[in-house]
């Protein structure tokens, strides 16, 4: 039987708050447009919920007069850059963007406060709207907050009627966790360039900072090796289904890195190993015990791959992937896989962890391994990203809770909870059921500080909500898997515990949809949630 994870209760203050903000949102999400429709978003109706609401006072509007005032930093400037890239096509409005100039306006600034490495305070009056923070990524997460607060046409790339007010009052917000990622799997099917930004401009609107890449896998191996140059020729020439494939070359992937940068994002490259291997094995007979080159794989069985763990040639060959990677990547980490390892035996498995570790240190990166990690020698400093299931067994469980407890840090995934590949429902056409069905209460509606009993405070590191790609060709496949549930995975690992209630989040969800529109993302309609009406 799966459990149900108990919130946190909420103060009476901010649920009576937000239960203000639900009957507003009535009011606004299905109305015509009248005097009280048109009213300003309210400062808590964001996504993540904010850690500190203060509203009141007059809301400030944007003008044909406004200007956007930063300091005179290349960080700030930029980020101001991207804050009128969004604002101008929509409003119509010239945004004059200067570091010099009197008060007023839109202001970026970055001070010295309380506001953590990714937090920010934003304030709002009838004079000015000010944002805060102690470094450029907060400074751009306060820009993802005032876009939602903001009507949902200033998405649009054409001149919309406004009026673009901001409600009176103050946030003050950082995160809870310091690692928010989702993982997108180009190595199933291969995803261009263009789509993984796309998709990485849809991460940043919800504050998320790390973007997981799975490079490799049975199907398809998806970076440019310069000592293993078959790799990506041959191992990254198919995917699923027997499609072309595709493949980075390393300029490219370096565009992927810079793009996600922009965007404050981390890029946390996968090479799955010792299992998941196929199409390395496929490009390279001496990676194989037997020293035979199986044929590539386009199904999607999973297990029956493995490098060959008594062979030398395997750790050179992961030298030179590692070292390769690691110079392409400014990331802190590196992912070395680690899961469905069946067709090695738990004593290889252990060897080859043991060996493979240390390489990933040499070449100045952190490990990331999936939970299966725990089961050999974690590295010290490595992190285990946990994907088991509610009904996982318990014995399961407490080899990584034990884990846990010595020092080796969660990135809690559990797969019946935010993998964003499940089906929502049996009838949902691309997805899978394996973990089985997701729906959106049931993707949002768990706590990662309790999840998994017995593992201290101090080892959660963040969560991460995979989407795995064995029946996702296109962006419109992502982009429908990933909306609605990705905003609450967001909020899980940004906002505090306390704001956690599916009543008022469904409301504030439900809000959200008018800007994917504007944006053009096709999302799931789930009927758990109060849709507006098209």
């Amino acid at each position: 039987m799966r459990r149900n994870h108990g919130t946190t209760p909420r103060t009476p203050r901010l649920l009576g708050s937000l239960l203000l903000v639900a009957a507003a949102g009535i009011v606004t999400l299905g109305a015509a447009p009248t005097a009280r429709a048109a009213a300003p978003t309210p400062l808590d109706r964001v996504i993540p919920a904010p850690a500190s609401v203060q509203p009141g006072g007059t809301p400030y509007r944007i003008t044909r007069a406004t200007g956007v005032r930063v300091d005179a930093t290349p960080e700030v400037r930029r980020i101001g850059a991207y804050l009128t890239g969004i604002l101008r096509p929509s409003t119509g409005y010239p945004l004059t963007l200067t570091d010099h100039g009197p008060g007023g306006g839109i202001r970026l600034h970055l001070a010295k406060g309380d506001y953590g490495a990714e937090g920010y305070r934003l304030h709002s009056d009838a004079a000015s709207l000010t944002l805060t923070a102690s470094t450029p990524a907060g400074l751009f997460h306060g820009v993802q907050t005032l876009r939602q607060l903001l009507p949902a046409g200033v998405e649009k790339k054409t001149v919309q009627p406004g009026p673009w007010r901001i409600a009176g009052g103050t946030i003050e917000d950082r995160p809870r966790y310091a690692y928010r990622g989702a993982m997108l799997d180009v190595s199933r099917h291969f995803f261009t360039v263009a789509q993984v930004e796309r998709y990485i401009d849809r991460l940043a609107l919800y504050k998320l900072n790390e973007l997981h890449l799975h490079l490799s896998d049975d199907q398809g191996w998806r970076i440019a090796i310069d000592s293993w140059p078959r790799l990506a020729a041959y191992g990254g020439s198919t995917e699923v289904g027997g499609g072309q494939g595709g493949s980075y070359t390393k300029e490219q992937y370096r565009e992927i890195v810079r793009y996600a940068a922009s965007r404050y994002l981390e890029v946390v490259p996968e090479i799955d190993t010792p299992g998941h291997s196929n199409a390395a094995l496929a490009s390279y007979a001496q990676l194989n015990c037997d020293g035979v080159a199986p044929p590539l794989y386009t199904g999607t069985k999973v297990g029956f791959s493995s490098l060959c763990v008594p062979k030398q040639v395997t750790y050179a060959f992961a030298d030179d992937v590692i070292r390769e990677l690691a110079a392409l990547t400014p990331g802190r980490y590196l992912h070395i896989g680690g899961d469905e390892a069946r067709s090695t035996s738990h004593t290889d498995y252990v060897t080859f962890m043991d060996r493979v570790q240390p390489i990933v240190a040499k070449y100045g990166k952190t490990v990331i391994g999936w939970h299966q990690l725990t089961g050999a020698h974690p590295a010290q400093g490595a992190l285990a990203q946990y994907w088991g299931l509610d009904s996982t067994s318990a014995a399961d469980k407490e080899q990584v809770v034990k884990a846990a407890q010595n020092g080796t840090g969660l990135i809690l995934s559990p797969a019946d909870r935010v993998y964003l590949d499940m089906k929502y429902t049996k009838d949902t056409k691309p997805g899978l059921t394996w973990a089985g069905l997701v729906e959106v209460q049931r993707s949002y509606d768990w706590d990662p500080g309790g999840y998994l009993p017995g593992v201290p405070a101090s080892a959660i590191r963040g969560v991460e909500a995979p989407l795995w790609s064995e029946t996702l060709k296109t962006s419109a496949d992502i982009e429908y898997m990933a909306f609605p549930r990705l905003p609450g995975a967001a909020e899980l690992g940004w906002s505090p515990a306390a704001t956690h209630d599916w009543d008022t989040y469904k409301v504030r969800l439900a809000a959200q949809a008018p800007r994917w529109d504007a944006l053009g993302i096709g999302y799931y309609r789930s009927p758990q949630v109060p849709w507006p009406a098209k």
